[in-house]
């Protein structure tokens, strides 16, 4: 019987063999392929396997000095014609390679190879190379992008291998790419942060939709690992593509609804919760349930029986003739107060009309796939991703991990589930225990040999199941959180985490042991966390030669936070000891150089920075700045247009976009000058935005910031106030944005948003009195004569350059029949006079009545700003002449209004309330008979007595 190879590449990648793959006369390939789908990885230690690693190199003098990927033939062989079986003899050994590298750092249990097993060495090699030789060029060679690879991860040599095993040409396998995405994925999480990730991992992918993953599951499992490693390097909207579209491949439905139900002890009335029903397809084998040998367990019938801990042991099958597969132990609330679970109401109405899953009883929904589980842990990461930090979305991303916790199904799905349960309940008072507690739990049971290899790895794939060191990390974190230092202090320095082991220190009003430490570990007198520090041992050659250059620079830039007056020398260091390689060294100095003003220098830095790593959106974000000191507007421009594509969240970068834009020419020049200020740097590129604004106002300001740019302002603007909705500067600068490019109705809004922050504090100066009248003069102006142009047209023009006085004007036309003559009505009568006024604000209000034609309102408004003005608010004894003669000239003008609008008012008798008006004024002020204007007043005296 031939090798049925798709088959047998689809049985490696889901996890399940078919024993109709084999036979007494397969392949070598084949029966390691088997071993390795059932979790033995023994055969790495014998041929064929064990030939592929052979080392060529005799003299160890070259060993040491060559790369390991230099070490072995396959590495040469390759170029020439191989056949199928060779090609597979290396895929599952890569395979094999990356699931020991998963077991022993991120599912567990312990290991039972080690790297020397499987290396063929001559034996004047064997005395040279040895296991810590390998873990340290292992490490070293891992570091990609100026990123350290954690130096105490078990058994690093199995992840190169598998790395480049699969690097090698293959001419007859189809799954090779996506066992390289699964490759990069967990070399990813091995690194401090994530970085870029070539574009061909994601691109030679997609073709096996089409062609080898044409089954629901195989597709599913696809696209759901491009989407978690979407994930992983911050790629949030890319990510939660693929999440939906892998619950389509595998026919997932789910609907996140309501149904009654109670969630305290004490509750006698059921309300709506909120509730995920989900319901996984039927699968014509059951894989999952009989095949797998793990049956549903339903953990509230489970509760009822054990009130205090509840494993998979413990619940018992959902059969009596199966039995029960073990699960992480899943522990118990134990509240007075609150339920174990939400007890929902039976009922088969949960879902809205019309709903395919309105068939399911939310008390009673039947067990997922463990698949399709995987795809719902993954959408409630996505909640978390596209929604700000708050309770609210954390209640969203309960019911995705309650519906995968209450029917367990496989080992490491339902640790992930436990671990996002965890992390949620870790910010509520009454649930802060247990999420330490099971955190704890998860920690240790990694070591344990509970459950099977093969189940553990079956799943691990399609979640981002954090590694050991992670796991512990996060613990070790919750301990600090909670005031438990020393307990995360052991932790970190058993992990050797240096940079969280310092602040422990420093939490505890100790730097100076935190200094001592990192020195320590540079001069070679501290080799391992658990030894003490032992300061007069002599210097260990050995051991500062073998200490990696990714984590040496790492430490000297640890040193110099600790030292900031050798700041400067300590990051330097670290950039040469990295040979120029290390992107936290170049952060570092570049935000040095940032916080003393040498803008140039941080510049340079922050661009070699971004280099290495261009993941991280806050060196960008520092180098738009820097810019913007310098007037490089181009470069500030491409720099926070990175920062919103890494993270479009980031309200600020938007903010200083939009300000960068309104000083740009048309080619990239200085459009107008900078502002010095010395302020803080946030609020200063905020202000530069308004002011910026502010400098197109003038006649001729066109010229210097043309349209397009006016207009691309506007867009970052509105787009960065989506996430900072309470940043009352922003609202500022988009009002005036707003104003220039003739959207009045979201200059409107914006000047509603300001007052709303600010009238409290700053009165009547929250309100920018140039923008109102400009609003009001476009509700005037187009009142009667407004086009029925819409904003399409308008904007077709303004697109296609044109004029930005026309494209304006248009839009002004367009907005007083769109209702912005009653966005300004609301903004004076519901949220300006409720809090502010001033004789500016009242004329305004009155030309707006005028318009419309209610003449008596406006007249009353005229009479409030009078009242408002000088001349209301003189009193008798007053001795400043300008004053006084300004409040005749308000005078003067209050009476010229009666005039106009007193015949248009029934039964006001228009002549006596201007008579009282002047008589009034004349009697506060005769300390002014002396002065000319004294007769005018006289003179208009007489004037209305004659027309009475």
């Amino acid at each position: 019987m031939g090798l049925d190879v798709p088959a047998i590449e689809k049985a490696l990648l889901t996890g399940r063999w078919d024993d109709r793959l084999s036979s007494p006369s397969d392949a070598p390939a084949v029966k390691i392929a088997r071993n390795v789908v059932n979790g033995d990885f023994g055969d790495l230690r014998t041929a064929p396997s064990r030939d592929l690693f052979a080392v060529t190199a005799s003299a160890p003098e070259d060993v040491l000095a060559r790369p390991l990927a230099a070490w072995f033939k396959f590495s040469e062989a390759a170029a020439g014609p191989a056949t199928v079986e060779d090609e597979l003899l290396r895929l599952v050994v890569a395979v094999a390679c990356l699931h020991a590298s998963l077991q022993a750092n991120w599912t567990g249990p312990d290991l039972d190879i080690k790297p020397l097993d499987v290396l063929v060495l001559a034996p004047e090699l064997s005395q040279v190379v040895t296991e810590d030789l390998l873990h340290q060029k292992a490490v070293a060679e891992l570091a990609y992008g100026g990123e350290p690879a954690y130096h105490l991860a078990k058994a690093p040599l199995f992840l190169l291998l598998a790395k480049l095993l699969l690097d090698t040409p293959f001419q007859h396998l189809q799954s090779v790419p996506w066992w390289r995405l699964r490759a990069w994925r967990i070399h990813e999480q091995m690194l401090d942060e994530p970085a870029v990730v070539p574009p061909e991992v994601m691109t030679a992918v997609e073709p096996l939709l089409n062609s080898f993953a044409v089954e629901p599951d195989i597709a599913g499992r696809l696209l759901l690992e491009q989407g978690l490693l979407e994930h992983y390097v911050g790629n949030d909207k890319s990510a939660a593509d693929y999440f939906v579209r892998a619950a389509r491949a595998t026919q997932l439905e789910y609907e996140l609804t309501g149904a009654l139900g109670k969630r305290t002890k004490f509750q006698h009335n059921d309300v709506t919760q909120l509730i995920l029903l989900a319901e996984s397809r039927t699968r014509a084998d059951q894989e999952g349930d009989a095949d797998s040998g793990d049956p549903a367990i339903d953990l509230k019938a489970a509760d009822e029986k054990d009130g205090s801990t509840t494993a998979g042991t413990a619940a018992g099958p959902s059969s009596p003739d199966a039995a029960a597969p073990a699960m992480p132990e899943t522990l118990a609330l134990n509240d007075d107060t609150l339920l174990e679970h939400t007890a929902f109401t039976s009922s088969t109405t949960a879902g809205a009309s019309g709903s395919r899953l309105a068939h399911l009883d939310p008390a009673s929904q039947p067990a997922l796939h463990p698949l399709d589980q995987s795809i719902l842990l993954a959408l409630c990461l996505n909640v978390k991703n596209l929604s700000p930090a708050h309770g609210l979305t954390a209640e969203q991303m309960a019911p995705y991990v309650a519906r995968v916790i209450s029917h367990p199904r496989n080992w490491t799905v339902h640790t992930m589930a436990l671990l996002l349960r965890s992390r949620l309940e870790a910010h509520r008072t009454r649930t802060v225990e247990r999420a330490t507690l099971q955190l704890q739990a998860l920690v240790d049971q990694m070591p344990s040999a509970d459950s099977p290899v093969a189940e553990r790895l079956r799943y691990v794939h399609e979640l981002v199941l954090p590694s050991r060191w992670e796991l512990e990390r996060e613990l070790a974190r919750r301990f600090l959180a909670l005031g438990v230092v020393k307990s995360a202090l052991a932790i970190f320095e058993r992990l050797e985490m240096w940079e969280e082991a310092v602040r422990c220190w420093q939490a505890m009003e100790r730097p100076d042991h935190a200094r001592a430490i990192v020195r320590d570990l540079l001069a070679g007198r501290k080799a391992e966390a658990e030894t003490v520090l032992v300061r007069g041992k002599a210097l260990s050659d050995a051991r500062k030669a073998g200490l990696d250059a990714a984590r040496e620079a790492k430490l000297w830039c640890l040193l110099g936070d600790l030292e900031p007056e050798h700041a400067l020398e300590h990051y330097t260091r670290a950039w040469e000891v990295s040979g120029e390689s290390s992107g936290r060294a170049m952060r570092s100095l570049g935000g040095y150089h940032f916080a003393r003003g040498n803008y140039p220098e941080a510049i340079a830095c922050l661009r070699k920075a971004v280099a290495i790593n261009p993941l991280l959106s806050r060196s960008w974000f520092v180098l738009g700045c820097a810019c913007v000191r310098q007037e490089d507007w181009e470069g500030a421009r491409d720099a926070f247009v990175r920062c919103v594509t890494i993270d479009d969240e980031d309200g600020e970068s938007w903010n200083n976009l939009a300000s960068v834009y309104l000083r740009m020419g048309e080619v990239g020049k200085t459009a107008a000058a900078a502002e010095e200020d010395n302020g803080d740097k946030n609020e200063n590129e905020n202000d530069k935005a308004g002011n910026a604004a502010r400098e197109a106002q003038p006649e001729g300001a066109e010229k210097r910031i043309p349209f397009s740019n006016k207009l691309l302002a506007f867009r970052a603007l509105k787009q960065g106030l989506k996430y900072s909705y309470d940043n009352w500067r922003m609202w500022a600068n988009y009002m005036i944005v707003s104003v220039e490019v003739g959207e009045f109705s979201e200059a409107c809004r914006a000047l509603t948003r300001v007052v709303e922050e600010r009238a409290a504090k700053d009165g009547a100066a929250c309100v920018d009195e140039d923008v109102l009248d400009k609003l009001v003069d476009a509700v005037t102006r187009g009142t009667g004569e407004a086009s029925t142009a819409g904003n399409t047209e308008v904007a077709a023009a303004a697109d296609a350059g044109a004029n930005g006085n026309a494209t304006a004007t248009a839009h002004a036309n367009a907005n007083a029949e769109t209702g912005l003559a009653r966005r300004v009505t609301d903004l004076f009568e519901r949220t300006i006079l409720p809090r502010v006024s001033s004789p500016r604000i009242f004329r305004a209000r009155a030309r707006l009545l005028t318009a419309q034609g209610r003449y008596e309102d406006a007249l009353n408004a005229y009479l409030d700003a009078y009242r408002a003005g000088p001349a209301g608010t003189m009193e008798r004894g007053e001795t400043d002449v300008e004053k006084w003669r300004e409040a005749v000239g308000e005078v003067e003008e209050i009476v010229d209004v009666l005039r106009n609008f007193g015949p248009r008012v029934d039964g006001l008798k228009w002549q006596l309330q201007a008579r009282s008006i002047v008589r009034t004024f004349m009697g506060r002020t005769r300390d002014f008979e002396d002065e000319p204007e004294w007769e005018r007043l006289k003179t208009l005296q007489e004037e209305i007595r004659k027309e009475d």
